[in-house]
């Protein structure tokens, strides 16, 4: 019943957000982040008709896609990527949101199998130059969107950025206002066509929502503080 209260609470505050700032009804995605979530409170969630799910461990995500065969699932990479780890996301994950270097997209597009789509991605950009994130500088970010947009085996949608936390709606707009500014930008310099923008957690979607965003990821909002799983729980 609390999964069932947050999840209804959480889609209500979306559809609100989406009408007050004049966004199309249903255009924004919720990522249920379900890192560190065990597979019961996983699946109650997709029961009460979640079909997007966001990991950011690659052996724990993989565990869980392969163990809970979710029909009509939608699986989410949302952490940083290691080089040794591309092969399981490129064949298990429907959608990459952190994307940082073009090292990293070539391997991708390489080992994403030939019989499943393009893989759908975001470029991870680091736009307060924060040390202990990830994320392409802004100034650098035009050359590596036309390098990944050229890849075969990917599909560039947009941008994704993880802000400094504020406290203030304002200062919220503002940060997530600059990554729209500088797709749109990408978007009249470059002809790329970008349509999605992930943006936006518990604490600051709504804000998220009035700038533009496509993709809010969610953890705390749907299943409460995080869990620390053993690997049984998996």
């Amino acid at each position: 019943m609390i999964l069932a209260d947050n999840y209804f609470r959480l889609r209500d505050a979306v559809e609100e957000a989406e009408s007050r700032y004049s966004r199309k009804s249903n255009s924004v995605h919720i990522i249920a982040v379900s890192k560190t979530q065990n597979t019961e409170a996983i699946q109650q969630v997709a029961k009460l008709g979640q079909n997007d799910f966001g990991e950011n461990q690659v052996q724990e995500g993989v565990s869980k896609i392969t163990t809970l065969n979710i029909r009509g699932s939608v699986w989410h990479f949302i952490g940083s990527i290691q080089a040794n780890k591309c092969r399981d996301i490129a064949a298990h994950f429907d959608w990459v949101h952190s994307i940082d270097r073009l090292k990293i997209a070539v391997r991708l597009s390489h080992l994403r199998p030939s019989t499943d789509p393009p893989l759908n991605v975001f470029l991870q950009v680091n736009m307060q130059a924060e040390s202990t994130k990830s994320g392409v500088a802004p100034i650098e970010l035009a050359e590596l969107a036309y390098s990944v947009s050229m890849l075969p085996a990917l599909r560039l949608r947009g941008l994704m950025t993880i802000p400094v936390a504020e406290e203030s709606a304002v200062k919220q707009r503002s940060n997530f206002s600059q990554l729209r500014i500088l797709q749109d930008t990408l978007n009249d310099d470059l002809d790329l066509k970008l349509d999605c923008l992930s943006m936006g957690m518990t604490n600051d979607f709504e804000a998220a929502i009035a700038e533009g965003a496509t993709h809010v990821r969610v953890g705390t909002a749907i299943f409460g503080p995080r869990k620390i799983l053993n690997k049984k729980q998996r």
